[in-house]
């Protein structure tokens, strides 16, 4: 069984101190990649809102090797309490 996709993005937050959203989905690529959602704007409005929620916080942002903004993401209090509530342990980023 798969989380829904924004699920598995903050589950995957719970187990890394920051990520931005290239990061997020490599590590979801083996499992999401096939998706046809599995874009980089459908990943970006998924963190954004997380964020929007409250769940996760804007830790960094910065320019990559192409010049485009890159933001980086951690989960808060508030994410990791809905991650302990509602995903599994058996479904838990390690």
């Amino acid at each position: 069984m798969l989380l829904p996709a924004r699920t598995a993005v903050l589950n995957y937050l719970y187990g890394v101190k920051n990520a931005d959203v290239d990061q997020i989905m490599e590590a979801l690529k083996p499992l999401y990649g096939n998706e046809r959602q599995f874009t980089k704007a459908r990943y970006t409005d998924h963190v954004m809102s997380l964020e929007a929620n409250g769940l996760v916080d804007l830790s960094g942002h910065d320019l990559d090797q192409n010049g485009e903004l890159r933001m980086c993401y951690q989960i808060n209090d508030e994410g990791k309490s809905a991650v302990d509530k509602y995903v599994d342990k058996k479904y838990r980023h390690k």
